[in-house]
């Protein structure tokens, strides 16, 4: 309503919202509830009624009145003074990757353009554009077209504009893969397309915006901001609109994405504040300004939990970093806590203080405690483990991986550097040394994470390779790199599967995120 009152002091004809825009996107299981459905429904109508001297578009859950099939369309009204003029459904609906849609919603099989004060408009829903065959013999989700291509009807309809609406999930580079596309639709059917997208986060799904408009010569001439609710116009006379500012690198957009992602999950949950553990290392000094920029300082608490392995160098650099961004610390040492779990132990096993079990007591010790100030303080704790890390098993359960949220878990480390580096690029937040001194857990003498990895330069290309672009082991050999490094690597992923279903959610940046868009069985056979 906001947005429309706004519109209307401005004189617009007409505003267009995203797709779902009313119930939220995903609403996965939701849908099974008929309160819910009900309840946007009603929400819609009530904006039917109440909207006058201006039209609009929006996305919502609607009914399918026929017995047969799914019981839900994912639909979309045009409405002004009262009057739902046009509504559409969506044609085809995506069952790939982090897309669940099919369990839900009845695709529809007929579709048509309509006239709106003066123009001959065709409405889409996010993939129902994407089936151009002699633009692309597979899209960006790596699926053949479909037989049928809506585009292609409105278009035999002499259709003078083609809205898109969308709930299209972020990625990296996905952007500028969305314009080129968009553009060549444009440009190839002579006609002007709106292209509007949903932003925010839910979960671990975050939608970037930047809606745009491509003239009828596929020249993108309108856009909005990325990360951020905002409002772009296209004059349908002139072809012509305003170009708002976005990311200009993928390490920017990606950084918008994170605090745009941590922000709106922490205030879904219901909480304000949250915890991280800080221990001098890079990735939690990256947490933990991403929690800064999505909450305010004030709503961060940082614990740095030393052992008798922590270095001098952390504990500085732990300070300084709080300092800098102005953050409460407090410090809680772990070393008596250890000694009486090695001692109470003992009857069972000794000597394993520096061994993979002994690693791992002092991991789940300082779990425990950031999982205890999280309970008596109400603030959410956010995990600070990496992609890498989390491919290949170098993490602990119930220990660093315990936590509400996994900021950086789609977020290999080379990554995790580049936006450190972008963060210190306004100001000097993380100290220079947290950027230069080898990562390591400090969980036993003179420990990095060389010892145990690949440099994380190879790992990640290799992780890349396998995780997202799904290739086998003897194409990534091809590639140049080491056999025995592939095929330990690729052996990791798979026998740490079981880890990652227990690890909390994380914010999906890449093609391919460890979530419900990637779907392994836990118990197969580890090649």
């Amino acid at each position: 309503m906001e947005f429309i009152e706004k519109a209307k002091r401005l004189s617009y004809d007409l505003i267009v919202f995203s797709e779902l825009v009313i119930s939220g996107y995903p609403p996965q299981g939701l849908l099974e509830r008929r309160g819910f459905v009900s309840r946007n429904l009603s929400h819609l109508y009530a904006l039917v009624e109440s909207v006058t001297g201006i039209g609009v578009i929006c996305g919502f859950v609607d009914e399918n009145p026929d017995p047969e099939g799914y019981p839900l369309y994912d639909s979309a009204v045009l409405f002004d003074t009262g009057k739902i003029l046009h509504r559409v459904h969506k044609i085809l609906v995506p069952d790939h990757d982090m897309y669940d849609e099919t369990r839900c919603f009845e695709p529809c099989t007929q579709c048509s353009s309509f006239l709106y004060k003066g123009l001959k408009i065709g409405l889409t829903i996010c993939d129902d554009i994407w089936n151009d065959r002699s633009i692309f013999s597979r899209d960006i989700f790596l699926r053949r077209p479909c037989r049928f291509d809506p585009l292609a009807g409105m278009m035999k309809e002499k259709a003078d504009l083609i809205i898109k609406i969308a709930a299209s999930p972020y990625y990296a580079r996905k952007r500028e893969i969305r314009w080129d596309m968009l553009g060549r639709i444009a440009k190839k059917h002579k006609v002007p397309v709106l292209y509007v997208n949903q932003v925010g986060g839910n979960d671990s799904v975050l939608f970037d915006g930047v809606s745009t408009a491509f003239d009828s010569t596929g020249r993108m001439v309108s856009s909005a901001c990325d990360f951020e609710e905002d409002m772009v116009v296209f004059d349908t006379d002139t072809e012509k609109g305003e170009l708002h500012p976005v990311s200009g690198t993928e390490a920017e957009s990606m950084l918008k994405a994170l605090i745009t992602g941590t922000r709106d999950y922490v205030r879904k949950c219901g909480f304000t504040k949250a915890v991280v553990g800080l221990s001098g290392g890079i990735d939690s000094a990256l947490t933990v300004c991403i929690a800064v920029g999505a909450l305010g300082k004030e709503n961060v608490m940082v614990v740095f939990m030393p052992s008798e392995y922590t270095s001098t160098e952390n504990f500085e650099d732990t300070k300084e970093l709080s300092g800098n961004l102005g953050i409460q610390l407090v410090r809680v040492p772990i070393s008596g806590m250890f000694k009486e779990f090695l001692r109470e132990l003992s009857p069972l096993f000794k000597d394993v203080a520096t061994e993979v079990t002994g690693q791992n007591i002092q991991a789940r010790i300082r779990g425990t405690i950031l999982m205890a100030i999280s309970n008596k303080l109400g603030c959410l704790l956010l995990s600070t483990g990496n992609k890498s890390e989390l491919a290949v098993g170098y993490c602990t359960l119930y220990g660093d991986m315990s936590g509400g949220l996994a900021v950086l878990s789609d977020v290999p480390k080379t990554m995790v550097y580049e936006l450190a580096r972008l963060i210190n690029k306004k100001e000097e937040l993380i100290p220079k040394r947290i950027l230069q001194k080898p990562p390591s857990a400090e969980l036993k003498p003179d420990q990095v994470d060389q010892d145990d990895l690949p440099p994380y330069d190879i790992l990640d290309r290799i992780l890349k390779a396998y995780v997202e672009d799904n290739m086998e082991a003897e194409e990534i050999i091809a590639d140049g790199f080491v056999p025995a490094i592939v095929k330990e690597t690729i052996c990791r992923v798979d026998r740490n599967e079981y880890k990652r279903y227990q690890a909390p959610p994380g914010l999906t940046v890449s093609t391919k995120s460890f979530g419900y868009g990637r779907r392994y069985p836990i118990a197969c056979a580890h090649m």
